[in-house]
């Protein structure tokens, strides 16, 4: 029996498949409140992050629709991320993650 695709039909796996890079949620988190420089994103990260890897991340966020890159032709040059439509939309999934983050933090602090 053929397997089926389910990219494109199934919700979760698309959402699964779109957002697969390790920073991918966290990155649209920090885009949620506005348009950032690639060094600011870079230096708000968690965790050291080389160059390749954000740019790596934003090149896959920026094909899959999800954000927009806007290069300004000045000296030096600028360059800005700032969240699509469809990243937009994705603003109340950010939001109900961060209630669900938050309860199961205090469940890790209950479970101790």
């Amino acid at each position: 029996m053929e397997k089926k695709e389910l990219f494109g039909r199934c919700p979760y796996v698309t959402a699964q498949k779109v957002l697969t890079g390790k920073w991918s949620m966290y990155i649209l988190y920090l885009l949620s409140n506005g348009a950032i420089r690639f060094n600011e994103l870079q230096r708000r990260m968690p965790e050291e992050m080389t160059h390749t890897t954000l740019s790596r991340q934003l090149k896959k966020l920026e094909e899959e629709g999800l954000i927009i890159r806007t290069e300004y032709q000045q000296i030096p040059p600028k360059v800005e991320y700032s969240m699509s439509e469809i990243g937009e939309k994705f603003k109340d999934v950010l939001s109900e993650l961060e209630v669900w983050g938050n309860e199961y933090i205090e469940y890790l602090k209950n479970k101790k």
